[in-house]
């Protein structure tokens, strides 16, 4: 594969926001593409070529937000994460975690939801889409930080 073909490919990653792209040849050859991951140590077999990781895409930096404060779990109660519920991107595009730049973020760590309630918003092609409870129950965890590009069904956050 030529690098003219290989920046076309990065250039549709970019264009797109794909973290990761593998492209196979009719000859059996194949490439793939990575952003922000450094080319693996072992050396690649000879019909798959070399990873490019071309630098990312300037954008605009979301506003700082400032880290939610841990609520701390009572000594004699333990948390059991295998009983949390999991709230997924329904869709891909750019979590943010309150309603405007500097707002109130809708939840922190240890805020308490009611089913319906905003947990956040997800951006996608410039409509605010809201991201609501599917139950009542307490944030246990926020996975992504505020103006992280998310992919559809990954865990936005945690509830217990």
């Amino acid at each position: 594969m030529d690098s003219e073909k290989i920046s076309q490919i990065a250039d549709i990653m970019a264009t797109h926001g794909l973290a990761r792209v593998r492209v196979e040849e009719s000859d059996g050859s194949a490439v793939e593409l990575e952003y922000g991951v450094a080319a693996p140590a072992a050396p690649m077999p000879a019909s798959v070529a070399p990873s490019f990781s071309p630098a990312p895409a300037p954008a605009a930096a979301p506003a700082p937000v400032e880290p939610a404060p841990e609520a701390p779990a009572p000594a004699d109660e333990t948390l059991d994460m295998a009983h949390t519920t999991a709230v997924r991107a329904p869709m891909v595009g750019v979590f943010y975690a309150a309603p405007a730049p500097g707002a109130e973020p809708f939840v922190h760590v240890g805020s308490k939801v009611k089913k319906g309630e905003t947990l956040c918003v997800i951006e996608a092609m410039k409509v605010m889409n809201e991201v609501t409870a599917e139950a009542d129950g307490e944030v246990v965890d926020i996975c992504v930080k505020d103006g992280d590009l998310v992919e559809y069904g990954c865990c936005l956050m945690k509830i217990y």
